[in-house]
């Protein structure tokens, strides 16, 4: 097995030690590996604190968007991160997922599958399990509101189209989105999101609303139903 080479943080030139590192050339020229080694403040004795926020950033493809889905039991299995260390590294990806959540002073005219994406997917993100959200919008594709339906396990998780409609309607609702995320990564539509996307439509279209889009948001990225001509 590789086994790196250890170096401490202490034997590094000055103004290569992360701390230091930020304070002299500020946050941005710090890499993933030298803030997470920041919040976890020491290494071990065979394996300095960047080494072995390298490691668990190799665990995960170096994606910080995945490396939010891991829990804390998760972060802990690796040697030389205990609780303490763990539940810090978790508090600061959930505050950066809060920090993207939070609402846009100035809502943007939802025109294109991307631009909805960028508005909802922070809700959706990182989630170990399956999340069904609505939008709903004016006569002018603005957002009226982000509505949570329901919340599944892995692989899926059941909507009542009656409360969607509902919803829809005291939203005084125009149009309306769909959106849920797959855990797994897979961003193939199952045959129960295009069945439940069909009977959201019809339901819809008796009361005069359409049904503009769903989006299964997976990972970093999503397939819109309208782009792939699936509505």
């Amino acid at each position: 097995m590789y086994q790196p080479e250890h170096l401490t943080i202490k034997a590094w030139a000055e103004d290569d030690r992360p701390r230091e590192k930020m304070l002299q050339k500020g946050r941005s020229a710090l890499s993933d590996a030298e803030l997470i080694a920041i919040l976890i403040g020491s290494g071990s004795r065979n394996e300095s604190a960047v080494e072995l926020s390298k490691r668990i950033l190799q665990s995960v493809g170096n994606n910080l968007s995945a490396m939010g889905s891991l829990s804390i039991s998760d972060l802990m299995k690796f040697k030389g991160i205990g609780e303490a260390k763990a539940v810090s590294i978790a508090a600061a990806l959930e505050l950066g997922r809060r920090r993207n959540s939070e609402e846009p002073k100035v809502v943007e005219t939802l025109t294109s599958s991307q631009s909805v994406f960028n508005y909802i997917a922070p809700q959706l993100q990182d989630l170990p399990h399956e999340e069904f959200w609505m939008i709903t919008l004016n006569r002018a594709n603005k957002p009226l509101a982000k509505h949570f339906l329901s919340k599944g396990g892995i692989t899926a998780t059941m909507v009542d189209i009656r409360l969607l409609v509902k919803q829809a309607i005291d939203s005084l609702a125009v149009g309306v989105i769909l959106v849920h995320n797959h855990p797994s990564g897979n961003l193939k539509p199952s045959e129960q999101d295009k069945q439940l996307t069909k009977k959201v439509k019809e339901a819809l279209n008796l009361l005069e609303i359409s049904l503009l889009d769903h989006l299964i948001i997976a990972n970093n990225t999503y397939l819109s139903f309208a782009d792939e001509h699936l509505l």
